[in-house]
C-alpha cells in the first residue's frame, strides 16, 4: 500500500485535484481519506462557542484517531471515518466505510504537522498556491457551499487562516517530497498532477 499525503493551505485546491486523481484512477486502486473528517467533535459546546474555536491550529484535528485509522487500512481492515458538518461544526451521526487499496491518498491542511501521522506517509506532497489566490477560492468555496457571507470569510482568512497557514503549513513546503505549483485555474493543471500520482504509484 502507498499512501500519498497532499498537504496545503486552504483554498490552495488540494481536493480539486485529489477529486481528478480518483476520477482518473480505478475504484478498485484508489481511497481517500480528508482531514476535514477528523475535526475533534466538541458536541459539550454551544453553537456560538463552537463558532470561536481555531479550525486551523493542529489542536482541533483528532490525530490519535486519524493515524489509529490510517494504521487500519494498513493493516488491511476498512475503517468508518466521520463525517464532518461545517455548518454545525460538529460529526455527523454517520461516517463514510473507506477500504484498503493500493492506494490512499490523505489530504489536509494540517496532516504534515503532527509527526506520528506524517511518518505514515509513502510520498508527500505540497500543493503551493499564493496567498491572494487561495482567498479568492476560499471565498467562491466558502460562500457558495458554507453559507458564509464575504466579510465573514475575508475577516477569517486574514486574522486566522493566514497567521496559523505560516506557522503550521508552509514551513513543510521545503520538507517536502514534491511541490505542485497549483495558482492556475487551467484544465491542464488536473492532468499534470494525475500524471506525478501515476509516476508515484507505479
Amino acid at each position: 500500500m502507498k499512501i500519498i499525503g497532499i498537504c496545503g493551505g486552504s483554498g490552495s485546491g488540494k481536493t480539486t485535484l485529489v477529486e481528478a486523481v480518483r476520477a482518473h484512477l480505478s475504484t478498485d486502486i484508489v481511497s481517500v481519506i480528508s482531514q476535514d473528517s477528523y475535526y475533534k467533535n466538541h458536541d459539550t459546546l454551544t453553537f456560538e462557542e463552537r463558532c470561536e474555536l481555531n479550525y486551523d491550529h493542529p489542536n482541533a484535528i483528532d490525530y490519535d484517531l486519524f493515524v489509529s485509522h490510517l494504521n487500519q487500512l494498513k493493516d488491511g481492515e476498512s475503517i468508518h471515518s466521520p463525517i464532518y458538518s461545517y455548518s454545525e461544526h460538529l460529526r455527523s451521526d454517520q461516517f463514510t466505510k473507506v477500504f484498503p487499496k493500493p492506494v490512499v491518498l490523505v489530504e489536509g491542511i494540517l496532516i504534515f504537522a503532527h509527526p506520528s501521522l506524517r511518518e505514515l506517509f509513502t510520498t508527500t506532497i505540497f500543493i503551493d498556491a499564493e496567498d491572494d489566490t487561495r482567498l479568492r477560492r476560499r471565498m467562491a468555496r466558502d460562500i457558495q457551499t458554507r453559507g458564509r457571507n464575504l466579510e465573514e470569510v475575508k475577516h477569517r482568512f486574514e486574522d486566522t487562516i493566514l497567521p496559523m497557514h505560516n506557522t503550521h503549513i508552509q514551513p513543510h513546503k521545503e520538507t517536502s517530497d514534491y511541490i505542485f505549483d497549483n495558482n492556475k485555474d487551467d484544465v491542464s493543471r488536473l492532468g499534470s498532477f494525475c500524471n506525478l500520482v501515476d509516476k508515484l504509484i507505479q
